[in-house]
């Protein structure tokens, strides 16, 4: 959950440094004036369509999975109407705020990828990639990233300096936030649901039920 929050707060600060958004915001905002919805609601969508895509790549969906499509973007929303961050007032500000941002979404993904609850919809493409091109995870981030940037210019998403910054830049403080903390993504074993259902709900189910009939004899 904390990771979720770092995340959903780094976002806000890269939206909030006004120089062009970062690159997944160009599509969640391209889109959400394409159909008409909230931020935080394009990204639970955007979520849902790269959970499908990652499925398919042989990536096992976990409960972190699930509340990060969720949680990431209701989190987005509240941020940004208790308007808690400042706007940057001029460009050398916003490069602060921007750099600033991406390192907080960095961390984020660190915190609750490390969970082994499973990825976010957004990292589970990231790790599924790297598995399968063997590239480093940099670098599959920074292509994801593009693509996101290209989809969401196309959506009337705004770019900007500081998103050419961020397509360099996000690649780079994940992999040196992975680096520090010696935190290699694709050796992670994340439970999945059906993991978390047998281990959290249907043993305790089963122990419960062992008590019941040793308090009836």
């Amino acid at each position: 959950m904390w990771g979720l929050i770092l995340y959903a707060l780094g976002v806000a600060v890269t939206l909030n440094a006004q120089i062009g958004y970062a690159p997944w915001e160009v599509f969640h905002v391209g889109l959400s004036k394409t159909i008409g919805v909230s931020i935080g609601a394009a990204s639970i969508m955007v979520g849902v369509i790269i959970i499908i895509a990652t499925t398919l790549l042989g990536e096992k969906l976990g409960i972190g999975t699930i509340l990060n499509m969720i949680l990431i973007g209701v989190f987005l929303d509240i941020i940004l109407i208790l308007e808690i961050i400042p706007l940057a007032s001029n460009f050398l500000f916003g490069v602060i705020m921007l750099t600033i941002g991406l390192l907080i979404i960095a961390l984020g993904s660190y915190f609750y990828i490390g969970s082994a609850f499973g990825t976010g919809p957004r990292d589970s493409l990231m790790v599924a990639l790297t598995r399968k091109t063997k590239l480093p995870i940099g670098l599959c981030r920074g292509l994801t990233e593009f693509l996101a940037v290209l989809s969401g210019w196309k959506l009337g998403g705004m770019v900007g300096a500081g998103t050419i910054i961020s397509v360099f830049l996000i690649g780079f403080f994940v992999q040196m936030v992975f680096k520090i903390f010696k935190f290699d993504a694709t050796k992670i074993q994340h439970e999945t649901l059906g993991q978390t259902y047998k281990i959290h709900f249907r043993n305790k189910k089963e122990q419960l039920h062992v008590e019941k009939i040793s308090e009836d004899q």
